[in-house]
């Protein structure tokens, strides 16, 4: 799709058509704004799907707006969305557990209208069953991509580690991934991809290692879009990011050329841009007030320590077509 609207706008210039190649380059950016991502999170009852729902939106469990949580019994009775904070067009849906009297694998397929997602996240925290793999073989026939996700390690590690204080984290990890790959294998499911993932803190473990593969496998649009979204679990995300962001930046200077055409319009027209593109920046990067919040409450650093520590001018400020304060 890009290539295409590039191709437009190549010819626009060879024809000396600025005005043209800024309307293509802005029906570009909103299409851009458009792009959908519907993330299905299933797995068997207790699983902590809802938890890996909340974390992926970087909200706490039980915070206003999360999705329920719950060990005592299944708190998820239909397919529920989520939308991200950040782009609405993001969409997690917490599923309800498989392999529950009210969802047995097989009438689970058809209620859940997998037809409807992008990829697939199934979570387990112990073993993956039998009812894993009948989902995953499902959604190998409608060609779409699954992953499989191993919860809760850093449970499993404090337990571990209550017997074995000495215990090499590594080495333990790698017997936990191997024996869910050897126990999907014995499923008929080929090459399946596991990653050992701690929803609480997502920068631990493999979740990095996830987002690499989807980096990998989504279309390109759809791959942008939910990195830009994702956690800064580490400095190769935030890459990632930045990397996305630059290739954005030509989009907006063609677009922001239409108001040339425009006697008297061309510095509204460049600020508006300009501000929609600091505002992605800064909600991407979480250096918006409400993200450095967040993460004062979770490190304990207070909020005036963060700002000096960012060195960046879309730290907390705010952002308007105007200017921002």
């Amino acid at each position: 799709m890009a290539d295409h609207y590039e191709e437009e706008i190549k010819t626009a210039h060879q024809n000396n058509d600025l005005a043209l190649a800024a309307v293509k380059a802005k029906k570009h950016l909103n299409m851009l704004k458009k792009i959908c991502v519907n993330i299905a999170i299933t797995g068997e009852s207790g699983s902590g799907k809802s938890t890996l729902v909340n974390s992926l939106r970087n909200i706490k469990n039980r915070a206003e707006g999360a999705a329920p949580t719950g060990a005592v019994k299944e708190t998820t009775m239909a397919p529920t969305e989520y939308k991200h904070p950040q782009n609405k067009n993001i969409r997690i849906w917490d599923l309800p557990g498989v392999g529950t009297t009210n969802f047995t694998a097989d009438k689970y397929i058809k209620k859940m209208e997998f037809e409807k997602y992008d990829f697939f996240m199934i979570v387990s925290n112990e073993r993956f069953t039998e009812n894993d793999a009948k989902l995953a073989k499902e959604i190998q026939k409608m060609k779409k991509k699954f992953y499989f996700v191993r919860s809760k390690i850093d449970h499993n590690i404090r337990d571990e580690k209550r017997d074995d204080p000495d215990l090499n984290e590594e080495v333990f990890l790698n017997q936990i991934r191997e024996n869910c790959i050897e126990e999907l294998k014995k499923l008929d499911i080929e090459s399946p991809k596991v990653f050992l993932v701690a929803s609480h803190n997502l920068h631990l473990y493999e979740f990095e290692g996830f987002c690499k593969t989807l980096n990998e496998e989504l279309p390109e649009l759809q791959r942008d879009a939910l990195l830009l979204a994702l956690p800064n679990i580490s400095l190769d995300v935030i890459e990632q990011k930045k990397k996305a962001l630059e290739s954005r930046i030509k989009w907006y200077i063609l677009a922001s050329a239409v108001g040339a055409a425009v006697p008297r319009l061309s510095e509204m027209v460049d600020v508006e841009i300009l501000s929609t593109f600091a505002e992605q920046c800064q909600n991407s990067f979480g250096l918006s007030l409400e993200s450095l919040q967040k993460l004062s409450g979770v490190s304990g650093v207070s909020l005036e320590v963060l700002k000096m520590e960012i060195k960046s001018s879309l730290t907390a400020c705010k952002i308007t077509s105007g200017v921002h304060t």
